[in-house]
Protein backbone atom coordinates (compact mmCIF):
# COMPACT_ATOMS: atom_id res chain seq x y z
CA UNK A 1 0.00 0.00 0.00
CA UNK A 2 1.25 3.47 -0.87
CA UNK A 3 1.98 5.87 1.96
CA UNK A 4 0.94 8.92 -0.05
CA UNK A 5 -2.64 9.50 -1.10
CA UNK A 6 -2.69 11.34 -4.42
CA UNK A 7 -5.68 13.57 -5.17
CA UNK A 8 -7.08 13.57 -8.70
CA UNK A 9 -8.20 17.22 -8.67
CA UNK A 10 -7.99 20.38 -6.58
CA UNK A 11 -10.81 20.60 -3.98
CA UNK A 12 -11.06 24.36 -4.59
CA UNK A 13 -11.00 24.86 -8.37
CA UNK A 14 -11.26 21.30 -9.73
CA UNK A 15 -8.10 21.55 -11.86
CA UNK A 16 -5.78 18.55 -12.22
CA UNK A 17 -2.43 20.41 -12.22
CA UNK A 18 -1.31 19.27 -8.75
CA UNK A 19 2.17 18.80 -7.31
CA UNK A 20 3.45 17.59 -3.93
CA UNK A 21 4.07 20.53 -1.60
CA UNK A 22 7.28 20.70 0.43
CA UNK A 23 5.36 21.58 3.62
CA UNK A 24 4.91 17.98 4.71
CA UNK A 25 3.38 14.56 4.21
CA UNK A 26 0.06 14.71 2.36
CA UNK A 27 0.49 18.36 1.34
CA UNK A 28 -0.30 19.33 -2.26
CA UNK A 29 -0.30 22.55 -4.26
CA UNK A 30 -2.47 23.53 -7.20
CA UNK A 31 -0.71 25.43 -9.98
CA UNK A 32 -4.03 26.65 -11.37
CA UNK A 33 -5.50 28.48 -8.34
CA UNK A 34 -2.22 28.82 -6.38
CA UNK A 35 -3.60 27.13 -3.24
CA UNK A 36 -2.01 24.53 -0.99
CA UNK A 37 -3.97 21.88 0.88
CA UNK A 38 -3.32 18.72 2.89
CA UNK A 39 -4.86 15.24 2.80
CA UNK A 40 -5.17 13.25 5.99
CA UNK A 41 -6.66 9.83 6.66
CA UNK A 42 -8.65 10.01 9.90
CA UNK A 43 -9.53 6.32 10.33
CA UNK A 44 -12.33 3.84 9.80
CA UNK A 45 -15.84 4.54 11.00
CA UNK A 46 -17.09 2.35 13.82
CA UNK A 47 -20.60 1.97 12.42
CA UNK A 48 -19.28 0.02 9.40
CA UNK A 49 -21.29 -0.63 6.29
CA UNK A 50 -25.06 -0.99 6.27
CA UNK A 51 -27.29 -2.39 3.57
CA UNK A 52 -30.37 -0.50 2.45
CA UNK A 53 -32.09 -3.49 0.88
CA UNK A 54 -33.38 -6.45 2.90
CA UNK A 55 -33.41 -9.99 1.51
CA UNK A 56 -36.82 -11.49 0.93
CA UNK A 57 -38.52 -8.12 0.83
CA UNK A 58 -40.80 -7.57 -2.11
CA UNK A 59 -43.31 -5.13 -3.36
Amino acid sequence: MSERAAPFHCPYCGDEDLRPHEEGHGAWECASCNRAFQLKFLGLLTRGLTRNDVEGGGT
